[in-house]
């Protein structure tokens, strides 16, 4: 888009149409000096009497207000300008013309009528006030004026030429700014001023009022639009809020007349310049290098929402900071976790569920115990009598009365090892046995239908078992520095230090669920060995009840993340989060921003895969994973 070049002339032929509680037109002097020197593409959407945009000028415009009888105005005299003046020049300064236009319904008239209609009452009602009732209906008396230009054609077809350059739209000034603002774009925004007394709001320039939980959602937009890279200037009132909601920026106090304000004495006050230029990125890109061969001792799993596909991604974006610490806050199948300490990173993982947390006290914090094969295999002979929890309670659901009597044996052998790491090492073992053992590797069904035939099922669950106790032992290494597991809610985690914190919660979509526990409730159970859980006895699959996570709902998932980076405001934050996912990328943006001073996004193609069952080969969901990064 070719840019703007700023008009800056000492004087103008276009001019504002309308005289309008709030123009700017007094404040040009502060405010010209501010905008850019260049620009995309000029977007006012609290348009009211259009100062700004009179003066500017702009070759490329979307001017917008959410008043349909101001908006219905600039469109004709854009379009149809001599058809408006044919109409004002039958109006007449008199009370009882004032009244009967008044009376009009303008949404029943031809719309040039209407146009006319809304400036001949703004020229002659008291103080050019425009003011509605709660009906929508203008309500301003008579001004009494001797002499006033009704009808000022120069001027009317000056401001023709200008409105012509420009996309006129009536709409709610949010959704107005989420769809055309662009990277580069000039911004202007002039609300609806917060009150500075009890008895100051005396605007209605529509039926809807503007109140303070609006400015605050204006506020929100505004960090949008810097983050997207726009230029911004808005005014306001000199008001507390207004320094709250703008701390980051630039705000000039000037003063100003108010000229609505029938007492001369009360006209003066003080308005607010706040100037938002566009964030500054240092841009970060992949600069993909290769993994140390280390990280591929990580045995693989079949976990939802594993990241073992983008470690050369996350590396390239964490490599580009020297950083010593790194917090994996949502560890999952830990293998992130296990790729920093594989780069020599002391490593803090954690997670709520027990099972990554095992996982990541086995190969994470482990730097070199492992579990000989022949204890391992010991592991398999029942020394004494279990208590068959297994093998009662999940009967025919999920695998043989043989295999459940082995599952037993081995939770009887491994809860007697008193070494934390073989301990971890073995229920590690066990778990990837159990997952191994099921079709597609989840536990939200039971028998065999979506059994493939794959080689991992036709083993016996003692195979899978020394197999997986091997590859968890192949994975232990020392990578010199204290590394540790954690096993608790990420909003209570503390540490002493964390240079980086990593976080890849569970996503949450309105169309899935991210239900981790009910997925993996089984193996779970296994590294609970079912304390602390209330089974669900009425259900198929005696799953228990969830754990509580702020991710299931969207209002949820945005607290949680703001939260988060409130927490860890004085580290580098990295963030996998999906495309279609709630927050949205914007949102999640305006999030990390509040605590981060330079925020970047990386997109990466993706595909997740459902199931592994010959029909589900075909059925795999491409979006774009989002690296979102703060420093």
């Amino acid at each position: 888009m070719a840019q703007q070049v700023v008009r800056k002339l000492a004087s103008v032929q276009a001019k504002p149409v309308l005289k309008w509680a709030g123009g700017k037109t007094q404040m040009l002097g502060d405010l010209l000096p501010k905008v850019p020197a260049s620009y995309g593409r000029y977007i006012e959407p609290f348009f009211g009497g259009g100062a700004m945009f009179f003066a500017l000028q702009p070759e490329n415009a979307i001017i917008a207000d959410s008043n349909p009888e101001l908006i219905n105005m600039y469109r004709q005299i854009a379009n149809h300008v001599e058809d408006v003046i044919h109409y004002l020049r039958t109006y007449e300064n008199t009370s009882e013309m004032f009244y009967a236009v008044r009376g009009l319904d303008w949404t029943k008239l031809p719309q040039a009528e209407a146009a006319a209609r809304t400036i001949f009452l703004n020229r002659t009602c008291f103080n050019g006030l425009y003011r509605v009732n709660k009906q929508g209906q203008f309500n301003v008396p008579y001004g009494k004026y001797k002499n006033p230009k009704i009808c000022d054609e120069d001027g009317l077809r000056a401001a023709s030429k200008a409105l012509q350059k420009a996309d006129i739209i009536c709409g709610d000034y949010l959704l107005i700014l989420e769809h055309y603002a662009q990277a580069g774009d000039f911004i202007f925004l002039d609300p609806p001023y917060l009150p500075i007394s009890e008895y100051a709001d005396f605007k209605r320039y529509t039926k809807e009022q503007f109140y303070e939980e609006d400015h605050i959602e204006l506020a929100k937009m505004v960090m949008t639009l810097h983050e997207r890279g726009c230029h911004i200037i808005l005014t306001n009132s000199n008001h507390p809020l207004v320094h709250e909601l703008y701390t980051p920026f630039t705000i000039d106090v000037i003063q100003t007349k108010r000229h609505i304000s029938c007492n001369g004495s009360t006209r003066k006050g003080e308005d607010v310049i706040v100037t938002i230029p566009p964030k500054q990125r240092t841009l970060i890109k992949l600069l993909p290098q290769p993994l140390p061969k280390q990280v591929a001792a990580y045995p693989p799993t079949r976990f939802m929402g594993s990241k073992s596909k983008l470690l050369s991604e996350i590396w390239s974006v964490a490599s580009q900071f020297n950083v010593n610490t790194v917090v994996d806050l949502f560890s999952g199948s830990g293998v992130v976790g296990y790729m920093f300490k594989a780069q020599g990173k002391a490593v803090v993982s954690n997670d709520y569920m027990a099972m990554s947390a095992t996982f990541t006290k086995a190969m994470i914090e482990n730097n070199s115990v492992t579990l000989p094969m022949g204890e391992a295999k010991e592991l398999l002979v029942a020394h004494k009598e279990s208590d068959h929890f297994v093998a009662s309670t999940f009967k025919g659901l999920y695998y043989t009365d043989e295999e459940n009597d082995l599952i037993d044996t081995l939770r009887t052998n491994i809860a007697a090892i008193r070494d934390q790491y073989k301990h971890a090492i073995a229920m590690t073992a066990l778990i990837r046995a159990c997952t191994k053992k099921r079709p597609r590797g989840i536990f939200t069904y039971t028998g065999q239908r979506y059994n493939d035939g794959r080689k991992d099922l036709q083993k016996t669950l003692a195979q899978q078992f020394l197999e997986a106790v091997e590859a968890v032992n192949k994975a232990v290494f020392d990578n010199g520095k204290i590394n540790r597991s954690k096993h608790g809610d990420a909003m209570d985690l503390r540490v002493e230090q964390a240079d980086l914190v990593y976080i890849d919660p569970p996503y949450y979509s309105p169309l899935s669920d991210n239900e981790y526990v009910r997925r993996y409730h089984f193996v779970e159970g296994l590294a609970r060995d079912w304390k602390g859980v209330e089974i669900q006895e009425h259900t198929q699959t005696k799953k228990f009840k969830s754990y509580p996570t702020p991710f299931s709902t969207r209002k949820g998932a945005a607290d949680a993340f703001d939260r988060l980076f409130k927490k860890f405001a004085s580290s580098i934050l990295i963030v996998s989060y999906s495309s279609n996912s709630l927050p949205t990328q914007d949102e999640m943006v305006a999030i990390m921003a509040k605590y981060k001073s330079h925020v970047e996004v990386i997109p990466v193609d993706y595909k997740y895969s459902f199931g592994n069952q010959n029909e589900a080969k075909t059925h795999r969901n491409t979006v774009q994973e989002y690296l979102f990064v703060g420093y």
